[in-house]
């Protein structure tokens, strides 16, 4: 729960502790409040029409304290208090947090006993059980990644670190050059999106026609422009949504969309690697 989107009762924001005053600087606070309403038998309530005001700065208006990873340090401090046996899933993720010290937390343990508030199983099972679906505490193997081979050019999709509305193209395939310098390990994920590998822009397409252009957009997970298939037999990667699939130009180093045509050596695409029960699957799913 941001704090800048809602509002809370005053006795009642008291009587929780406040905001952990070991928290320095930012970061932490707003999921540390959030699992202390729901464990502690609060709620939340939806006033219509109300206005909650939040005057956002642009710019950090104190310089960087010097006292290391701060931000590391108060997300330890939330796990340790409130997350239970969950907390293991973020030290997967972020494994220097294991040797981070939260400090002092005893406080807040003490807050926690005194107002006898519930585990965060209950809380995942019975407030936000629908979360793991969207955000699994452990990331799902990608359905297919690694160079996305174009069959008719034999070059590769390079997206060479570009940024948000940006195009890119086909380059020479790293593994048949020397040269090096380009971004070519894609990835199908479980979202749904084509995406270059640890990197959050996705392959968008927003409209139907013809050559119709292929961009990165900060990924959503809302699938529409951004959903993507791969048929294994045809090797096409198809856009439910525009109905047309990847196709290229290898003496412009252009990628497009076009009407698909299984006979089309353009648009036949090979994967590196795909898990080929996934792949079916996500043929096989349907846009919602």
């Amino acid at each position: 729960m941001a704090g800048g989107l809602f509002a809370i009762d005053r006795k009642w924001f008291w009587e929780l502790g406040g905001y952990d005053p070991g928290l320095d600087i930012w970061g932490g606070e707003q999921y540390e409040l959030s699992f202390k309403i729901w464990q502690c038998h609060g709620q939340m309530v939806d006033a219509p029409c109300s206005r909650v005001g939040h005057i956002y700065r642009k710019f950090a208006p104190f310089p960087n304290p010097g006292i290391g990873d701060f931000v590391g340090k108060n997300y330890k401090r939330v796990a340790e208090v409130w997350m239970d046996e969950y907390a293991e899933h973020i030290y997967k993720r972020r494994p220097h947090y294991r040797s981070i010290s939260p400090g002092d937390i005893s406080a807040q343990r003490a807050i926690r006993e005194k107002l006898k508030c519930k585990s965060f199983k209950w809380f995942m099972e019975e407030v936000a059980f629908d979360l793991p679906k969207r955000y699994p505490p452990v990331e799902p193997p990608a359905f297919g990644e690694g160079e996305f081979r174009n069959v008719a050019s034999n070059m590769c999709i390079d997206t060479r670190f570009k940024g948000e509305h940006q195009r890119f193209g086909l380059e020479k395939c790293l593994k048949d050059s020397h040269e090096g310098g380009g971004e070519q390990q894609i990835e199908i994920t479980w979202h749904k999106d084509i995406r270059p590998r640890k990197r959050s822009v996705c392959f968008d397409v927003s409209t139907s026609v013809p050559k119709a252009p292929i961009i990165l957009y900060n990924c959503h997970g809302m699938q529409g422009n951004q959903f993507w298939k791969y048929n294994v037999k045809t090797k096409q990667l198809f856009h439910p949504v525009s109905h047309q699939c990847m196709d290229c130009d290898a003496e412009r180093h252009e990628l497009f969309m076009n009407p698909c045509s299984d006979t089309a050596q353009t648009q036949k695409w090979q994967i590196e690697k795909i898990n080929a029960k996934k792949i079916q699957e996500l043929w096989d799913t349907k846009l919602v």
